[in-house]
């Protein structure tokens, strides 16, 4: 990626104390639940994504500035459509959840997820965290938000020639497997209700983009699948 510009001071010291709130908030959220200090799959879950989110921002703040400035309009009140408004705030009380509950189900010992799917699965969740990035790399337009900007071209390149929506195929796979790495069973149920939410979510914003994008309907022709090759 050839970056257009260099981030402004205010860019970084706004990007850098999200990603601070970001990683104190994850924490919180994580370990709280638990009661305990003792709960090494939180510990080793928040301290992977926290460097990871981290390393995201200081990467892409030196190679697409741009990009960073988009994404930091995010949630349920940036969105300017009021049914992605009802998405997101679907999706922020599912992913909170996802979250909180393996605490309470370390709390209460309801599983008993052994270490080595625990760490296999935190694996994945970094590769996944990757692939985020990567399509992030390919498409400086992917706000947070859904949005179309000023001679924004469609891409159909890299992951994009496989699947119209590979950030959220990244961060679906993610999230699925967040329960896991957190050490419980029970948590896997909220995947059910957070895969509903991303359909919804990219099937309204599929409708958003075919209105407001020049080529976009071109590229739905090319691209059949929506997040899994030859599934969907």
């Amino acid at each position: 990626m050839t970056p257009t510009s260099h981030a402004s001071p205010a860019l970084k010291r706004r990007t850098l104390a999200s990603s601070a709130k970001f990683i104190v908030a994850l924490g919180v959220l994580i370990m709280l639940p638990s009661l305990s200090l003792r709960y090494w799959q939180g510990w080793l879950y928040w301290a992977l994504f926290a460097g990871f989110t981290l390393g995201g921002s200081l990467y892409f703040l030196k190679t697409d500035p741009a990009l960073v400035e988009r994404r930091l309009a995010v949630g349920p009140t940036a969105e300017t459509e009021k049914s992605q408004k009802l998405i997101m705030s679907a999706a922020s009380v599912c992913v909170v959840l996802l979250f909180a509950l393996p605490g309470i189900d370390h709390l209460f010992s309801w599983s008993h997820v052994p270490a080595w799917l625990v760490i296999a699965a935190d694996i994945a969740v970094l590769l996944s965290y990757a692939l985020v990035c990567y399509v992030l790399s390919v498409n400086s337009y992917a706000a947070a938000t859904i949005t179309t900007g000023v001679g924004q071209p469609v891409i159909s390149t890299g992951p994009y020639a496989y699947v119209r929506h590979p950030m959220y195929s990244g961060a679906l796979l993610m999230l699925g497997l967040t329960p896991l790495a957190l050490g419980s069973y029970w948590s896997l149920l909220l995947v059910i209700p957070l895969i509903a939410i991303f359909a919804w979510r990219l099937l309204d914003e599929e409708r958003v983009l075919k209105r407001d994008l020049k080529g976009y309907v071109e590229y739905c022709s090319k691209v059949r699948f929506r997040l899994v090759p030859g599934v969907w």
